[in-house]
């Protein structure tokens, strides 16, 4: 068996028994908080490390459970005008209490057969990430094992990516091999400044917004995103 289709299966079935564990201890205790979250954002374009996906808004829905340090989940991306940059992942992190985070990635975009972890036609990217957070500055290390050609994966790709929040806005500043540029090659992909902004609806309820511009020195283009969340 493929080392690819070992982390796929080892993926799947240590989400399902962290899920299966984290209903059982809730059902226990009815008075915690419920560890499910569920969410969804609506964005003007699927802007993904300086790369652009789909060619209009994209509806990108989320379901996640915190266990402990552990957190699991899935998180999709469907455009409203096309098919092709549908996706739907599944991942688990271990956030420990210093700052430090490590994590793998299940990439999968439907049309693609799910059960495929060939080579050449493989659907999954698997993609281990680590993470580093201490007061406004952030710094992340990106891995991808394997080679998949449906996912568009090369295998050894990496990303980089630090920064630093400010008060009212963050500066980010990302670099990257492989499926994160056009030629493979590693450079500069993902520069820009972001920010969130609270509209109030309501006395008890307002409506989160974020933006970013977003550069891309790789590409040479240039974005402006905006989404709200629900």
């Amino acid at each position: 068996m493929k080392k690819s289709q070992v982390s796929g299966g080892l993926l799947m079935l240590l989400i399902m028994a962290l899920l299966i564990t984290s209903v059982n201890l809730n059902a226990q205790d009815e008075e915690k908080t419920s560890p499910f979250s569920v969410g969804c954002d609506l964005v003007s374009s699927y802007l993904w490390r300086g790369t652009k996906f789909g060619t209009g808004p994209a509806i990108q829905p989320y379901l996640e459970v915190a266990l402990g340090n552990f957190t699991i989940g899935g998180w999709g991306s469907y455009c409203f005008t096309e098919d092709e940059a549908a996706e739907a992942d599944l991942y688990i992190s271990y956030g420990f209490d210093f700052g430090l985070s490590i994590g793998l990635t299940d990439y999968y975009f439907p049309g693609s057969d799910y059960f495929d972890y060939t080579t050449e036609s493989g659907s999954h990217a698997f993609e281990v990430n680590l993470g580093y957070e201490i007061k406004g500055f952030s710094i992340a290390a990106n891995y991808v094992l394997n080679q998949a050609g449906s996912a568009g994966s090369a295998g050894n790709d990496l990303y980089f990516e630090a920064g630093y929040g400010f008060k009212y806005f963050s500066l980010f500043a990302g670099a990257g091999n492989g499926w994160h540029t056009t030629d493979g090659n590693f450079m500069l992909c993902n520069i820009g400044i972001s920010a969130e902004h609270d509209i109030k609806i309501t006395d008890k309820f307002a409506l989160p917004v974020s933006g970013a511009l977003i550069w891309n020195p790789e590409r040479e283009e240039f974005h402006v995103v905006v989404g709200v969340s629900f």
